[in-house]
């Protein structure tokens, strides 16, 4: 009866296969095809960071990522800036490999420039991979240099979105870039530092801050700190009026340490802590701050900012939309034509620039 049984059993199994198996089959190839098709279907969006890093990008790069994934689409991570883009130095970003980099001063995706890019025969290869990638859509996060690159690439048929990213706030389309505030609180804290060490000695520190065209760290970090004088490259200065009658007022006031605020805009330096000392016979010395500026964890503020930027970036390329810069305008996160941003003019706090004078009297 048992092998009876056996017999039964290879019998029906042989039937399913010879009936059943094939159309299974047929139908497991069906759906994945349809799986498949539904994949390349997808949109994919990309982000790169390029120029100087600041921080707050991280908070750029975690927000559209986070809002494009939630759309359905599929991000790529472009790591190097434009260079990395003609490498195809490319990466698929998840919600795990953002999550908990706002924190993180820097970039995630590193920066870095390129020389090829900067030619017409570097931004026709560009284009050509993203669409060979089939991406639909790329973010730019960076200065004006990053710009004009995503314009480039926009008129080659890649829609671009592009985000201020500068910790000298100098983006004429801009109030403000992401890494200022940043930047601004770290400036603050280290001549917190010098002034100690300058009254302990009795001396005079003139700090040179960052901002080669733009004065704006000079500007809020003299104020906050106490500056007696603030040179910026907007202004043309005068020695005697602007350094040393300073230095003296503050002097018949009672004051014997003193701190000098000038933009890298500003040249000579040294020199100008040469002309005090020789001038006044103060003992006096000079800092350039340089490069730390960059770097150190984003300030809610910065967070804030590039997170509202990166979220109104993706939504407009789930809009279909490009060559947009989104920028902040009274308060404001909005978007506008990259040619705009471009063109627009920056103009100077002059009213920020009397507080500075009338602070140092």
């Amino acid at each position: 009866m048992a092998k009876y049984k056996k017999i039964l059993t290879v019998i029906i199994i042989s039937i399913f296969a010879c009936f059943y198996l094939p159309i299974f089959s047929c139908f497991l190839a069906h759906s994945l095809a349809v799986n498949d098709a539904e994949t390349d279907n997808q949109k994919t969006v990309a982000i790169l960071t390029s120029g100087g890093d600041a921080p707050g990008m991280n908070a750029a790069v975690r927000s559209f990522t986070k809002t494009a994934l939630n759309a359905g689409m599929k991000v790529i991570g472009i790591k190097y800036g434009y260079e990395g883009l003609l490498n195809s130095n490319f990466v698929y970003l998840s919600h795990e490999d953002v999550s908990g980099i706002n924190r993180e001063g820097g970039t995630i995706l590193h920066s870095s420039r390129s020389t090829e890019f900067n030619t017409p025969e570097g931004v026709e290869k560009a284009a050509k991979i993203c669409k060979d990638w089939k991406i639909s859509g790329l973010v730019v996060v960076g200065g004006d240099g990053s710009f004009r690159g995503a314009k480039d690439l926009t008129e080659y048929g890649i829609p671009c979105i592009v985000i201020p990213a500068t910790i000298d706030n100098d983006m004429k389309c801009s109030d403000y870039t992401i890494g200022f505030d940043t930047a601004i609180n770290t400036v603050v804290q280290l001549i917190d530092k010098i002034r100690d060490t300058s009254k302990s000695h009795d001396r005079c520190f003139v700090v040179e801050v960052m901002g080669r065209a733009c004065g704006d760290i000079a500007l809020h970090t003299g104020i906050a700190s106490e500056a007696v004088a603030v040179l910026v490259p907007e202004v043309d200065y005068d020695f005697q009026n602007d350094v040393l009658e300073k230095i003296k007022l503050a002097q018949e006031k009672g004051e014997t340490h003193f701190i000098i605020v000038v933009a890298e805009g500003v040249d000579g330096v040294d020199k100008i802590a040469k002309q005090i000392e020789e001038q006044t016979k103060i003992d006096t010395r000079y800092i350039v701050l340089g490069h730390v500026q960059r770097g150190g964890a984003p300030t809610g503020k910065d967070r804030e900012v590039a997170s509202k930027m990166g979220i109104r970036a993706a939504k407009l390329l789930l809009k279909n939309k490009g060559n947009r810069a989104v920028v902040v305008r009274d308060g404001k996160i909005i978007d506008i034509d990259i040619t705009e941003a471009l063109t627009s003019k920056k103009k100077f706090d002059e009213k920020l620039y009397k507080y500075a004078l009338e602070l140092g009297q």
